[in-house]
């Protein structure tokens, strides 16, 4: 896989900058860029502002966004990309929030619930979670999907509203409004259909101009490695996550970032409503161990970060004690009610949205699990409808595939390698056959990279 290289108005507590003008119709700066020259940030800007205002059309935009996967960006026009994207809208003043505010950031895997339950941990720990996601992108599944699949939850708070929550309880999960970085919603839609998403400036500055504009103190990153991510080497990984540290420093936000492997999937559900029912178990005290091993070394640096813990360890007592004592559950019961959600769900997963069709995929003879190709079980939940091809697309909140046996795990002859939800026949063939490939059972135990690889900055 290819990657490029790096060489609110007035009176309501948001600020507003206006992008300066630039020279040059867009079939130039396309022309320069495609040509490998370095952009000025006017050009950056005539980009950005043409993806803002539409006088750039769809066509031109999607042709700069394959120049520059192509031919890549200098650190300074990744900066100056990142900074135009961020003050292509509006940026909350979170000023009246008196506690520390931290948000994450994963660049996106197969099975990647851990916003979910991550942030009402962060928020019982007392530090506010002010976090803004996004829908699914390519195979990686999006935390908005997932929340949408709770019954009445609603992503789409005004400013006000947002401000609001985080006032009152310390956390708010939304989507990205209207107002918030506007050129990124749309060049975030086209990059999922152009085949341009692998390409660290553009994926650097979509993250941090909603992250920054969102008004968090400090940013931790999940930069994931592996099959199942966007980054398919560690080199790659920790690349983008040095570019995302420097961007975000340079700009005032301390920001560290997580190298984490995504060669399997994480934990053992891929799908809306089922990664919900995980994140639950997981506020429960019954996740997963790869997906909370991944949540504490998240969360961890977000504590310290932010001075809520003096050190990892301080850290983690803190957060296991959220789990232990309830808090974290009663958080994200808070949560899902003040944004229109039906909270019983906590108590009662089963109210989440359920497949017609159920079927498990046996193993054809015992052995130990030498393989499940993420990518693979990713492709699958698509065939089944739990992600997107186009950017029009409906998700299916229901479908998916749960009870994922995990790489190394012993194996009988006709026992259950995972169970497949559809709600359609002709689907649930498909995906059964696409599982049947990536999941392997063999006569030694595969192995996998370790989980939390390193931590930059």
């Amino acid at each position: 896989m290819a990657l490029c290289n790096v060489a609110g108005p007035a009176g309501m507590g948001f600020i507003r900058r206006r992008m300066s003008r630039s020279p040059g119709f867009p079939q130039h700066i396309i022309a320069r860029k495609r040509d490998g020259h370095a952009l000025t940030p006017e050009e950056i800007a005539s980009f950005v502002r043409g993806a803002t205002d539409g006088s750039w059309a769809d066509y031109q935009l999607s042709a700069m966004l394959m120049a520059i996967f192509l031919r890549g960006m200098t650190p300074e026009e990744t900066a100056a990309y990142t900074g135009a994207m961020m003050h292509s809208g509006v940026t909350a003043d979170l000023s009246s929030v008196k506690q520390r505010k931290a948000d994450k950031h994963s660049t996106g895997g197969v099975g990647d619930k851990v916003s979910l339950h991550l942030a009402p941990m962060i928020a019982a720990c007392g530090v506010a979670v002010p976090m803004i996601s996004g829908r699914g992108l390519g195979h990686s599944g999006g935390t908005l999907d997932k929340l949408e699949s709770i019954a009445g939850f609603r992503v789409d708070l005004s400013f006000e509203e947002y401000r609001a929550q985080l006032e009152r309880i310390g956390l708010c999960l939304i989507g990205q409004t209207r107002e918030l970085a506007p050129a990124d919603r749309k060049l975030y839609a086209l990059r999922d259909v152009t085949a341009t998403v692998e390409c660290i400036p553009l994926i650097c500055a979509s993250i941090l101009s909603k992250k920054l504009a969102e008004g968090t103190d400090v940013l931790v990153g999940d930069v994931k490695f592996g099959r199942g991510a966007f980054m398919k080497t560690k080199a790659d990984a920790r690349r983008l996550a040095q570019e995302l540290v420097s961007v975000a420093t340079s700009m005032g936000t301390p920001m560290r970032a997580v190298l984490t492997a995504m060669h399997e999937p994480l934990g053992r559900t891929v799908g809306n409503a089922l990664e919900v029912v995980e994140s639950i178990a997981c506020l429960h005290g019954r996740g997963p161990a790869d997906t909370m091993a991944v949540t504490y070394a998240v969360a961890e640096q977000m504590l310290v970060l932010a001075g809520a813990a003096g050190s990892t360890a301080e850290a983690r007592s803190k957060l296991e004690q959220t789990i232990t004592s309830g808090a974290a559950r009663r958080k994200f019961s808070e949560v899902i009610e003040a944004q229109g959600g039906d909270a019983r769900v906590i108590d009662e997963p089963a109210r989440l949205p359920q497949a017609r069709l159920k079927e498990p995929l046996r193993a054809t003879r015992a052995g130990f699990v030498g393989d499940v190709d993420a990518m693979g079980v990713a492709l699958a939940a698509l065939r089944l409808g739990a992600g997107r091809s186009r950017a029009e697309d409906r998700v299916d909140p229901a479908v998916g595939v749960s009870d994922l046996v995990k790489i190394g795990e012993r194996i009988e002859a006709g026992a259950p390698l995972c169970v497949v939800h559809a709600n359609n026949e002709a689907a649930l063939g498909d995906a059964r056959e696409m599982l049947a490939r990536a999941i392997v059972v063999g006569d030694a135990p595969g192995t996998v990279p370790s989980l939390v690889a390193e931590v930059i900055g």
